[in-house]
């Protein structure tokens, strides 16, 4: 499994290109760190996560794969960018909190990371000029 990191996403200009590097392609139903609830509720509700996740939050200015003209309107989620595991979080590793591998997400991009439905993800909108409704010009 490769390692992802925002310093590697940082390279990456496209909000598209951006999904297309953290993608995970998992498989709905599969187990994952957040089918174990309890233990996910004590990372989330953690004073130490929650000022981490406020620092990943300032740092991406809000916006969605930190992607400058992708503000989150609502919730905003903080993905590990590297899933993490019930042992990671049961033995307290660094990695979980480390800025270099958590990014914001919105949480239909959140899913569509995980699950690889494009249909998911924000459209760029089109930038209108006086005319361009009317063909006959």
């Amino acid at each position: 499994m490769k390692t992802r990191s925002f310093k590697e996403l940082q390279k990456i200009k496209s909000f598209y290109d951006r999904y297309e590097y953290l993608r995970i392609k998992s498989i709905v139903g599969e187990r994952t760190f957040g089918f174990d609830r309890q233990v996910n509720q004590i990372l989330y509700s953690s004073k130490r996560w929650k000022r981490i996740r406020d620092q990943v939050i300032i740092r991406d200015d809000g916006c969605d794969l930190g992607c400058p003209g992708f503000e989150i309107q609502g919730r905003i989620l903080i993905h590990h960018m590297n899933p993490i595991t019930l042992e990671e979080v049961e033995d307290d590793d660094p990695a979980i909190y480390d800025l270099n591998f958590l990014i914001c997400t919105s949480n239909n991009t959140h899913l569509a990371i995980h699950y690889g439905d494009r249909s998911l993800l924000p459209s760029i909108p089109i930038i209108r000029t006086p005319g361009d409704t009317t063909p006959w010009h």
